[in-house]
């Protein structure tokens, strides 16, 4: 086997391999720029996130105002609605009641008639002292017990009685020269009811 030597010479027209040098210097400044730019890109996404955050925080309050507002809106008719319940149920029960006090006033004076003569003194109490041309009226039924119960009386203080079938059982007027008191069952029954605010009218 023959070897080949090669002189120093015929080395000139070769380049020789060397080991690569790194360049500490560039290699930072590259590791530099990407840190920067995952900075850049982590605050440019904070930043993001913080203004997304804020306008929907902003928009979820203004929507939670309006729902707000929208639910008290629904109470208050809600409210309204059981007010206005609270009124008719209250309303029929005083009209139930007012039927109930009617009928019961109507059956009280049949059986007990006698409840005229207070009446008629009530009536009679609320005038002056001195009257003039006094008259009792009263319905023919009432008429009798009057007379037998309180005749005398009135006759001797100048009053006279009178009868009209017009006016119901229970009921009177008592009229003078000067004044005169409606105290019919209708009269009374009215006054009471405009009395609590109402308007209904007697009728057997």
């Amino acid at each position: 086997m023959s070897s080949v030597i090669i002189t120093k010479e015929q080395l000139t027209a070769f380049e020789r391999w060397e080991l690569a040098s790194f360049d500490l210097n560039n290699s930072d400044k590259r590791l530099s720029s990407v840190v920067e730019l995952e900075n850049l890109r982590q605050q440019a996404y904070d930043e993001g996130y913080a203004q997304g955050r804020d306008t929907g925080y902003t928009a979820g309050i203004q929507q939670a105002h309006i729902e707000a507002a929208q639910i008290h809106m629904l109470l208050q008719n809600l409210q309204n609605a059981l007010n206005q319940v609270d009124e008719q149920l209250a309303q029929s029960l005083l009209d139930l009641s007012l039927e109930v006090a009617r009928k019961i006033v109507g059956d009280y004076l049949q059986v007990k008639p006698e409840i005229i003569l207070k009446i008629v003194g009530d009536a009679i109490g609320s005038l002056p002292h001195f009257n003039q041309n006094a008259h009792l009226v009263l319905h023919p039924d009432d008429t009798e017990l009057v007379r037998k119960q309180m005749g005398e009386q009135l006759s001797h203080t100048g009053w006279k009685i009178l009868t009209d079938p017009q006016i119901k059982r229970g009921g009177c007027r008592v009229e003078t020269s000067h004044s005169q008191v409606d105290a019919t069952l209708e009269a009374r029954w009215k006054r009471i009811v405009e009395s609590i605010g109402q308007d209904k009218s007697w009728q057997i």
